[in-house]
């Protein structure tokens, strides 16, 4: 299938789809006149790519995953590295969220002070 067929069929955009295969996640054939050629598995490949993405891990998380991606991702027992990948990047979530709280707390605090209230209430 075409780029456009692979990208309508997963819900995604050929550049989307450009960038997965630069990061080595997916592979392509050329046609003869240039176009990119993809097998009926890249819809999987990419849905599975797709999902890792959408629970906060990176393209380069992803080729941990890499063995499995050609199946259902979430079926298989974790692999220890796997797990190591994603409890990383929880941390990595958790540190920028606390962060951002320090930030909005002290915001809300600056305009309590100036006299210009907030709506917003800090969250523990």
């Amino acid at each position: 299938m075409r780029i456009g067929e692979l990208a309508d069929a997963t819900g995604t955009t050929p550049r989307a789809l450009r960038h997965y295969e630069q990061a080595g996640l997916i592979a392509s054939e050329r046609a003869a006149n240039g176009y990119r050629l993809y097998d009926a598995g890249a819809a999987v490949r990419v849905r599975n790519i797709r999902q890792l993405l959408d629970v906060g891990l990176t393209l380069d998380d992803a080729r941990v995953f890499l063995p499995c991606l050609d199946g259902d991702v979430m079926a298989g027992p974790p692999s220890g590295k796997g797990v190591r990948v994603a409890a990383d990047r929880l941390a990595v979530l958790e540190a920028r969220i606390a962060a951002q709280i320090v930030v909005r707390d002290r915001l809300a605090e600056a305009l309590r002070r100036a006299g210009g209230g907030t709506s917003v209430r800090p969250v523990a």
